[in-house]
Order: structure tokens, then C-alpha cells, then sequence
């Protein structure tokens, strides 16, 4: 298996174990603060990053292997959550991360780790994910009612979960480049 594969696996272990969290945290904890006098699911977080791991596991192991996760992840909801939020999980799981592959796969095409079309396309599918995520979970697990009065904490949270992505991703794009140039001038040395 080689490195890339390896990084890969992990980034796959991290969305699934991000699904799992984010299950357990919302059956257990319920509702939390996330900021601006909002409150969201304990689970908003992981949700969020989910989102921002199924990019990178696309772009790390291929749309196959990542739509295997996703459905993996799907059905891993049942075993660490209450049904209803696991249904509802399952439900927007699904939903949500269909929509951002759908989003983030055109807009990935033209872009490389780190620029600002990578961070265009992060945040766009991130942003569609996590509104069709938000509306189908609350709506399932706690009923359609519910859906305006949690929807700006839901994006809250999960946007704090795709900033730090985003700055993850910058950090190793600049890592990488920096590495590529000291590479350089040490075979130009040579």
C-alpha cells in the first residue's frame, strides 16, 4: 500500500469515526453552544468535519471508495445512536453527502490543495451539505417545526468545523511547497 493510500485509509477511518461521534455526541449530550448565542446538536461538529472528510477522502482514494464510506458510515449510525437519530442520521448522512460530491467533484477539477479554487470548492459543497444535512436531520429527529429555530446554530457549528479544514489543508498545501523547494535547491546544489 503505498503513502498515499495510507493517508488515505486514515482520512476514510476519520470520516467514519466522525459519523460515529457525531451520532453518540447528539443521543448523549443533545443540544450545546456553539457560538452567537445559538446552540446545535452536540453532534454539529463531527457532522461538519464529516463533510470536509469526504472531500478529502474523494480526493485521496477515488469517488468508488469514498461512496463505500459514505455508505458505510450510513449504516454504522445504527449501532451508537438512538433510532430516531440514527434514522434521521442516516437519512441526511446520505443526502448531505451526495449533494457535496456532487458540489465539491466539478469544482475540485480545477483546483490543487490549499489555493483558493480548493477553498471555493471546500465551501461551497461544505455549505450545500450542511443546509440538506441540517434540514433533513432536525427535521426527521426532532420534527419539521423545529428545523428554523436550530438551523442557524446547525451552521454555525458546522462552519467552524469546515474553517478549520480549510486552514488544515492550507497548512499542508504550504508544508508540501516547502518541502518541493527544498528538494530543489538541493539537487540544484548537487
Amino acid at each position: 500500500m503505498t503513502t498515499h493510500r495510507h493517508v488515505g485509509a486514515a482520512v476514510a477511518a476519520l470520516l467514519l469515526g466522525s459519523v460515529i461521534a457525531a451520532n453518540w455526541l447528539t443521543t448523549r449530550y443533545g443540544f450545546i453552544n456553539v457560538g452567537f448565542g445559538q446552540q446545535a446538536t452536540a453532534g454539529t461538529l463531527a457532522a461538519g468535519f464529516a463533510l470536509a472528510l469526504r472531500d478529502a477522502t474523494q480526493d485521496l482514494l477515488g469517488n468508488r471508495r469514498m461512496l463505500a464510506v459514505v455508505a458505510l458510515g450510513a449504516t454504522l449510525s445504527y449501532l451508537v445512536a438512538d433510532p430516531f437519530i440514527a434514522l434521521a442520521s442516516t437519512s441526511a448522512f446520505i443526502v448531505a453527502e451526495l449533494l457535496n460530491f456532487a458540489v465539491y467533484t466539478p469544482m475540485r477539477k480545477r483546483s490543487k490543495l490549499g489555493g483558493r479554487r480548493w477553498a471555493a470548492a471546500v465551501t461551497t459543497s461544505s455549505a450545500a451539505g450542511a443546509l440538506a444535512d441540517t434540514v433533513i436531520f432536525i427535521g426527521i429527529a426532532f420534527g419539521w417545526t423545529a428545523i428554523l429555530p436550530a438551523l442557524a446554530g446547525q451552521l454555525i457549528g458546522k462552519a467552524w468545523a469546515t474553517v478549520l479544514y480549510l486552514a488544515l489543508g492550507k497548512a499542508v498545501s504550504t508544508q508540501c511547497a516547502t518541502s518541493r523547494t527544498q528538494v530543489r535547491r538541493e539537487s540544484v546544489k548537487r
